[in-house]
């Protein structure tokens, strides 16, 4: 069964969901949000205590069920100390280089309201400073965030009601291009949540039948690392991660089409359910390419960590400059939403897996182990079989 995306209302939701800050620690409005539209797409959003989601769609049978997870959350910053010229010293939330931080515009939420400022370098005037500028080293003890109020100290700064531990959410900047075209911060992971509810969508659309119930996560932690760790429950059996790939020289990651992850810093993702999605772009016709992530983790090592015995897998659309200022294209966003849509409705491939342990090895996967086939030799001439530069001679190979 095909299932079409609807291209407009996946960048409908893109472009919701990145109007709505939330690092880490401060995702209460994202998640009402996302729960409401789970709402109005005909499921039922069930809350942990501190707010992921889990929506099951039902499907032919309850247990083997499928998971399909992105998360919510996005990186930000916190107070670490207010300073004696009432700005503010400031630590990461989740893995970014203040390289990026620089120039942002930032919202700083406090117990008493809002308030707005830019982070910028220690020394930010070349007037002042000439080119002691460009020598500033690059990292967190070298930026301070300038708020937007009247404090000259520390003691004004407290008395607007800004403290240590507040939250600083950095601005998205999003653009959205004619030529399909996305730059916006924290498209980690909130192109990934579109997806999600794109493909949701269209299921409901197209009222799709499932061959088992698919529970659709959406996780609050993931970039400190808790990520799917408490949301995964007993019936569960496999789990498809829906995150960004990274495009950069050295990887074979792209903004177009379908990112299939073979491993990331954890390790291989499970055999037989990366090589289904595998599969599955090439039944439907959905572009792809493999990759190897080094340093990478995502929902599916959170929950492998925390002790969920299920496959886990990483589908992933192409990002530049990720956890930077990133970049998509929408053709991934809609290559990588018709895989996980296609993934909701196939058959169920290994029975085994409905039950967590089975006794012996019957319906256990087995992988290849012969000699792949190799073409015919082709006859060469005497200078053929000769080495060419530093190419070994089959004698030492």
């Amino acid at each position: 069964m095909t299932i079409d995306i609807d291209e407009s209302y996946l960048l409908a939701q893109l472009k919701a969901l990145l109007s709505i800050d939330s690092p880490t620690g401060y995702t209460d409005e994202v998640v009402r949000y996302c729960s409401r539209e789970l709402e109005r797409l005909g499921l039922t959003p069930e809350l942990t205590r501190r707010g992921a989601i889990r929506t099951v769609r039902q499907g032919s049978r309850r247990k083997g069920a499928r998971a399909i997870v992105s998360h919510v959350d996005t990186l930000g910053a916190q107070v670490k100390a207010i300073k004696e010229n009432g700005r503010l010293e400031l630590v990461p939330i989740g893995h970014w280089s203040a390289r990026f931080a620089e120039g942002a515009k930032v919202t700083i939420y406090t117990y008493s309201g809002a308030f707005r400022g830019t982070i910028l370098p220690l020394k930010a005037s070349g007037h002042t400073f000439n080119e002691e500028v460009d020598t500033l080293p690059v990292g967190w003890a070298y930026v301070e965030l300038r708020i937007d109020a009247m404090t000259r100290s520390a003691a004004e700064t407290r008395a607007l009601g800004i403290d240590i531990g507040d939250t600083v959410a950095i601005d998205t900047g999003t653009e959205f291009h004619d030529n399909g075209f996305i730059n916006s911060r924290h498209l980690d992971d909130k192109a990934g949540v579109a997806i999600c509810l794109a493909a949701i969508e269209a299921l409901e659309r197209n009222s799709a039948r499932t061959p088992v119930d698919t529970h659709w996560l959406f996780t609050i932690a993931e970039e400190i690392g808790v990520g799917a760790s408490s949301i995964v429950s007993a019936e569960i059996a496999s789990m498809l991660t829906v995150d960004n790939g990274t495009t950069a020289p050295g990887q074979n990651s792209s903004e177009f089409g379908v990112t299939i992850a073979m491993a990331d810093q954890t390790g291989p993702f499970d055999y037989h359910l990366t090589k289904k999605l595998v599969d599955l772009c090439d039944e439907n016709r959905i572009p792809y390419q493999k990759d190897v992530f080094r340093y990478y983790r995502s929902d599916s090592a959170s929950a492998l960590e925390a002790g969920h015995d299920i496959r886990t897998a990483l589908v992933a659309f192409g990002i530049d400059a990720s956890h930077g200022y990133e970049r998509i294209h929408k053709h991934a966003l809609v290559s990588v939403a018709k895989l996980v849509s296609a993934f909701a409705v196939s058959p169920v491939n290994i029975v085994r897996d409905v039950e967590e342990i089975s006794s012996g090895t019957e319906g256990f996967t087995s992988q290849p182990m012969e000699p792949a086939e190799q073409p015919a030799a082709r006859s060469r001439t005497p200078e053929q079989q000769q080495p060419v530069g530093n190419r070994p001679s089959p004698s030492v190979v």
